[in-house]
């Protein structure tokens, strides 16, 4: 067995990190050292996660500038965009892997950044230095970098669905769209307005018209495609599950999608393509995607359908999945590949 790693969790109060310490509990090399949160410093994990109070009964969330990160062989920072910035140019000297799971250093272009996220990139010069973390589609870039961007859970659902289809020519580059639900827990712990239980139950909302910040990164997974991507908020608390249409290139069928989807993911764990149609039940808990593809010929368009946990294959999961394939282990440890019914 690989040597035990020292982990830290910067950020570990929100969802992604409490998914963290859940499924880090039963890595069989990763062991969680510190963990910060700046507004529940000095409480212990399990006073706010009850769930996680087998394997972290005595872990207590320290301020950041008192954590001894420096100590640590990798850090996951579970931080907003921009905070993420300052914390991750503090930590890339002295520790052997960041994973970040912010958004600040998945555009490879500062200028994209500045765009969309209405601010300049404050330390553009360590983009390079992290490699895209979606192991299935850049697993080549992953191999070569010590430090990852984890991208969002959005993004990962819509490129795993259509980057296969765009690299072998069978769809179209303009004209893409991607409408996706998300559940809940995608907006943060935080309290606001829109996510309280009365404001989302038995309720279903479009939102980021037009503008949603993760709508370059899904372009950029596709080579630089154009799309026109809608989220939308379900009354769930976990699971994304996406719709993406596409025009075809050429003749084709739904027999051909889902042959070329099925290569592209040959022997990736994470990855179910079949005909069955998607579900966010089936993908509960699990850091697996399930994908279908259509062809409707009355319309000459290509439906692509995937499914997936956002705070597992999303966040947290994949984030792993990461750190696993930098630290030289097999990319599935400790991960699970079963969703969780009923």
């Amino acid at each position: 067995m690989p040597q035990q790693l020292s982990v830290g969790i910067v950020g570990a109060s929100g969802f992604t990190g409490a998914e963290l310490l859940r499924l880090l509990a039963s890595h069989p090399t990763m062991r969680v050292e510190v963990v910060t949160g700046e507004t529940q410093a000095g409480q212990q994990v399990a006073d706010l996660y009850p769930n996680l109070a087998a394997p972290y009964g005595d872990l207590a969330y320290v301020p950041y500038e008192r954590a001894p990160l420096g100590d640590l062989d990798l850090v996951f920072a579970g931080l907003p965009h921009r905070a993420s910035q300052r914390v991750v140019a503090g930590l890339i000297d002295t520790v052997d892997h960041v994973i970040d799971l912010s958004a600040d250093f998945r555009l490879k272009d500062p200028a994209v950044y500045e765009k969309w996220y209405d601010t300049p990139h404050e330390v553009p010069q360590l983009i390079e230095q992290f490699a895209y973390g979606l192991p299935e589609l850049f697993g080549e870039e992953l191999a070569t970098k010590s430090h990852v961007a984890v991208p969002g859970c959005y993004p990962t659902t819509a490129s795993l669905a259509l980057a296969p289809l765009m690299r072998a020519g069978l769809i179209e580059r303009d004209g893409i769209i991607v409408d996706a639900a998300s559940g809940v827990s995608g907006a943060g712990r935080a309290p606001k307005p829109n996510t309280t239980f009365c404001a989302v139950d038995e309720d279903f909302t479009a939102y980021g018209l037009l503008d949603h910040r993760h709508t370059p990164e899904i372009e950029q997974n596709l080579g630089g495609a154009q799309v026109l991507f809608t989220p939308h908020l379900a009354p769930m608390n976990r699971g994304i599950l996406a719709t993406c249409y596409a025009k075809p290139t050429g003749q084709t069928s739904t027999g051909a999608l889902l042959d070329t989807l099925t290569r592209a993911y040959d022997g990736q764990p994470f990855v179910v393509v079949n005909e069955r149609t998607p579900s966010t039940k089936a993908a509960l808990g699990s850091n697996t995607a399930h994908i279908t593809a259509r062809y409707d010929e009355r319309t000459q368009t290509v439906v692509v359908i995937a499914a997936l946990d956002n705070l597992v294959k999303g966040a947290s999961g994949q984030a792993i999945q990461c750190a696993n394939i930098v630290t030289g282990q097999d990319q599935a440890l400790g991960l699970p590949l079963v969703g969780m019914a009923p």
